[in-house]
């Protein structure tokens, strides 16, 4: 058995997620179809750095599958990407030691979020982009950046759905780039809690809006409640950017 890393991309809007789920169509489902198929029905199971919710998409998602068939890396990507349907593609294929794993040796993550500031609605970009018809003060978002950084319990930046009970996560960068009509959110750390990047997206909007002063951050993270943070931005604004490994 060799094991393979594959890093691949999807467009999240007709998934239900990653993560397979019974009667929905997801990313871990088609990818294990696919794989069973070119190995003539034996089942093949992949693992991934992580899942991402129903109508979030990926550019650089990373799983890793193990085969018994002797096909060169190259081959692979062509093999995939010729069953694989047009919103889910493999980018690279490479064979890696049997002990890499796609979630357990993932080091940090980035997620980039996608806002475009404006009234005027653009059907082209309505599953990609998500279009924000108020005035924000870009400045003040980035006064509130400093208080996020570091090592914190972010339980009041999770969903309260989540199951995890270590809510403690290391963000080593976070920038927030204009140009013109468009805001892009860059998150770097090395993991994030269920609906975190959102959490947090939707709760700097309302710095940027006014509502909250950027110091307000503070006191929502030591609050450890997910209450008196702001609400979830929506999903398809948001981008599993890249993962990253030693």
């Amino acid at each position: 058995m060799q094991r393979y890393k594959c890093i691949i991309s999807y467009d999240g809007s007709e998934f239900s997620g990653y993560q397979i789920q019974p009667n929905k169509r997801t990313v871990q489902l088609v990818l294990e179809d696919v794989l069973t198929k070119i190995h003539k029905g034996h089942s093949v199971k992949v693992a991934a750095s992580g899942r991402t919710d129903a109508g979030v998409h990926a550019k650089g998602q990373v799983i890793h599958f193990d085969s018994p068939l002797s096909i060169p890396e190259e081959k692979w990507e062509i093999a995939l990407n010729s069953l694989l349907p047009g919103d889910l593609a493999a980018l690279s294929v490479e064979k890696v030691h049997d002990s890499f794993h796609a979630r357990f040796d993932a080091v940090e993550k980035e997620y980039r979020y996608f806002l475009r500031r404006s009234t005027k609605r653009d059907p082209f970009q309505r599953k990609y982009v998500c279009q924000y018809p108020y005035l924000l003060n870009v400045d003040a978002m980035r006064e509130a950046i400093p208080y996020l950084l570091g090592t914190h319990d972010f339980t009041s930046f999770c969903s309260a759905k989540t199951e995890v009970e270590d809510k403690i996560r290391t963000i080593e960068s976070i920038e927030i780039t204009a140009d013109q009509d468009m805001i892009i959110f860059r998150f770097v750390g090395n993991g994030f809690l269920y609906n975190m990047v959102r959490i947090l997206v939707g709760t700097m909007l309302e710095v940027g809006s006014g509502d909250r002063k950027p110091s307000d951050l503070l006191q929502v993270l030591q609050a450890k409640d997910r209450k008196l943070a702001g609400k979830t931005a929506p999903a398809h604004g948001l981008y599993l950017w890249k993962v990253f490994y030693k």
